[in-house]
């Protein structure tokens, strides 16, 4: 059962403070309510609260100042203000400061609640994703790892999950999504991480050189085995033992690393005397091995021996949320790499980006952006800089398949098609007002010049969060 949240109230009214308690008290809540700001922070300073809800204008101390002192005794506290219409602009003002909403004076019961569930709830997510991307940064080996959107959210937590464990982890996704920076952090982040992290690209050695690699072979056991060597099974004792593009391997292959996993040891090519081995294994693979096993190219038995911490990474163009943080964070390494002082990236670069469709994923992304980088010849990367026309093509947006075979239909795809053309350029519009205002709706409703209940109505129906766009 979730705990009851403890609201704190201000306000110099004894009317309005005493509806607002009841209001939150239906729904609930504990409240602590109070006619003045000094003894209000003196509670905050005695004991932790989950939501503030505070007049702006006040005798003595104001709302602001409120803000401003909250912010110095508990950080993340989330704070609403309550305001008459006149104060509305002094609203927008606080907002900057780091309020998260206000509500504006006549308001109904209905109104209060749903701006405080919304707040609360927002704040659940944000001190999750928070611990989580603290635990990124100060962890070694997430260095590389950019993204706050949900679906990358769930791959941190699935890594901290699986980490600390010695179990077999499969990670598929396309090429490019990173599988190899998932397997470092759960190594990095593991009770091996003293130990060696192995990685081995199954695709890059022919049969007989890879078992070779991977086993080990005594000396004259082949043409050419000059020497005895040491598999990288054994390499990795103690630690890891990454074996990327897994689906490569032949079933030759396939059924002598069943046998090693099965037996927890391994015997060298022309060897006879088996030695144990003590590894964790995290394998990847950008084909569905559910589809090769049942084509007859992927051994069933292995396929349940990999398969038991499975890992699906999300294509870029899922997580479309997170290319303003990825470009951000390439254009500063590599100009930072190449010596070159560029800011950023225009509104019409980042909406080309933004209606692009990666095949490459994140590592396409970044080999465009080091394009751009040095060949922009001004502080800002245009849409020509990023010579997508190039790179490869943009995504289709519409389906053009489907030729209309009469008027009826004609007028019907026509309609679609200006529906389509009329939300891909809300997207763009909403999603650029985010970027340039991290995230703050508030203020993007303010610049664009757009009351705030109908910008957020708008980004409901376009179904864009604002916590995409929070600068980390």
């Amino acid at each position: 059962m979730d705990a009851v949240k403890k609201l704190l109230v201000i306000d110099d009214e004894p009317a309005i403070r005493e509806g607002v308690r009841r209001i939150l008290e239906s729904e609930s809540f504990q409240v602590e309510t109070f006619a003045n700001g000094h003894a209000a922070l003196e509670r905050i300073k005695q004991e932790p609260f989950d939501l503030v809800v505070t007049d702006l204008k006040m005798p003595g101390i104001s709302g602001m100042e409120v803000l401003k002192a909250i912010k110095e005794i508990q950080p993340d506290l989330p704070v609403i203000f309550i305001t008459g219409y006149s104060s509305v602009d002094s609203a927008v003002e606080v907002m900057k400061l780091g309020a998260v909403d206000y509500i504006a004076k006549p308001f109904t019961p209905e109104e209060m609640l749903s701006t405080i569930r919304l707040a609360l709830e927002q704040r659940v997510v944000d001190l999750g994703d928070l611990y989580l991307l603290k635990e990124l940064r100060d962890g070694e080996g997430f260095d590389r790892f950019v993204g706050k959107s949900h679906e990358m959210v769930k791959v941190y937590r699935r890594i901290m999950q699986v980490a600390p464990t010695d179990s077999t982890v499969l990670i598929t996704g396309e090429s490019g999504t990173g599988k190899e920076l998932v397997a470092r952090a759960i190594h990095k982040h593991s009770q091996r991480r003293d130990h060696p992290f192995v990685a081995v690209d199954c695709t890059s050695l022919v049969e007989n050189l890879l078992e070779s690699e991977l086993f080990g072979h005594v000396k004259g056991s082949f043409t050419g085995a000059m020497h005895t060597k040491t598999g990288l099974f054994k390499v990795a004792e103690g630690g890891t033992l990454f074996l990327d593009e897994v689906s490569n391997l032949s079933l030759t292959t396939q059924a002598k690393l069943l046998r090693v996993l099965q037996e927890r040891e391994v015997t060298p090519i022309g060897g006879t005397q088996p030695t144990p081995i003590n590894i964790r294994l995290v394998a990847a693979t950008n084909r569905s091995l559910r589809e090769m096993v049942a084509e007859g190219t992927f051994r069933e038995d292995l396929f349940f021996r990999l398969n038991i911490i499975p890992m699906d990474l999300p294509p870029l163009r899922e997580r479309t949320g997170d290319i303003p943080l990825l470009v951000g964070h390439t254009v500063r390494t590599v100009a930072e790499e190449v010596g070159k002082d560029i800011k950023g990236v225009t509104a019409g670069a980042m909406q080309v980006l933004q209606s692009y469709s990666f095949p490459g994923n994140v590592r396409e992304l970044e080999n465009i952006i080091e394009r751009a980088v040095v060949l922009a010849e001004d502080s800002l990367i245009t849409p020509d800089d990023l010579e997508l026309n190039h790179a490869a093509s943009p995504t289709v947006l519409l389906d053009y398949t489907a030729v209309p075979l009469s008027v009826e239909e004609l007028k019907e795809t026509k309609r679609h098609l200006r529906e389509q053309a009329v939300e891909d350029i809300e997207k763009a519009f909403v999603v650029n007002a985010l970027q340039r205002n991290r995230g703050n709706i508030t203020r993007a409703a303010e610049e664009t010049g757009m009351l705030r209940p109908n910008f957020q109505a708008m980004m409901k129906k376009l179904g864009i969060s604002a916590r995409d766009y929070v600068e980390a």
